[in-house]
């Protein structure tokens, strides 16, 4: 196998575990996600902390450094399978510990305004396809 295939597979299957994470988490809370989305709520918190906890410890001057590889496995494959929200996290915190806290308040607020434009024209697009296809239910 190519040496550069075998990252991409450890992710993938560490992707595939953190989506299992997610679900299994979002499972278990459901019960309290009456009112508000607590499991994505506790998900997105625990994957940023867990996120940053990691990579701060496993980087080149942390007090346990990784491999490059190693790194990528648990921050884009494990944390990203288990939350996006994480890696937007991390990089917010990123650009205000480099002294960017404007880059770093636009990327917030352009991250939620877009997604919220994007989310509600991918439901209005799917509720337009929906309503003008017969319903085979």
């Amino acid at each position: 196998m190519p040496a550069p295939l075998i990252p991409s597979l450890l992710i993938g299957l560490a992707g595939a575990c953190g989506t299992l994470l997610r679900y299994w988490l979002g499972l278990a809370t459901v019960r309290w996600s009456q009112v508000l989305p607590w499991g994505t709520i506790l998900i997105n918190v625990t994957g940023s902390f867990a996120i940053a906890f990691f990579g701060t410890l496993t980087a080149a001057g942390g007090r346990l450094p990784m491999s490059e590889t190693s790194r990528l496995v648990f921050m884009v494959g494990l944390c990203g399978g288990y939350t996006t929200f994480s890696s937007f996290s991390l990089q917010t915190l990123d650009l205000l510990k480099n002294g960017f806290p404007g880059r770093a308040l636009l990327n917030i607020g352009l991250s939620v305004m877009l997604c919220m434009v994007s989310v509600a024209a991918g439901s209005m697009l799917a509720q337009g396809i929906n309503a003008s296809q017969p319903h085979d239910g």
